[in-house]
């Protein structure tokens, strides 16, 4: 898989932090959603710069309701990340228009 170090630098300007993030799981098992992707998993494959409007679903299924945020023992901004994922996603879409 090809990296695209664009998609990561415009993230890194947007704020997203979740470099910080050590794959603990706390996040997932509190998801009231259960969500189809762990978001440690999301935010891997946007750093990566993957397709995003592969997990645009998953991106707005998202309650933002910051319990995944209240226990991360790295404070990864987890509803701020998805936040700037969305914004990427809804301005993809302006681009195709």
């Amino acid at each position: 898989m090809r990296v695209r170090t664009e998609t990561a630098e415009r993230l890194r300007k947007r704020g997203f932090n979740a470099w910080w993030c050590f794959n603990c799981g706390t996040c997932t098992a509190l998801c009231p959603m259960e969500l189809g992707i762990l978001p440690r998993e999301l935010f891997r494959r946007a750093i990566l710069g993957e397709d995003l409007s592969e997990l645009a679903e998953t991106v707005f299924s998202c309650l933002l309701c910051g319990l995944c945020e209240a226990f991360c023992p790295q404070e990864v901004g987890i509803t701020q990340n998805v936040r700037i994922l969305r914004e990427l996603l809804v301005e993809n879409v302006w681009k195709m228009a």
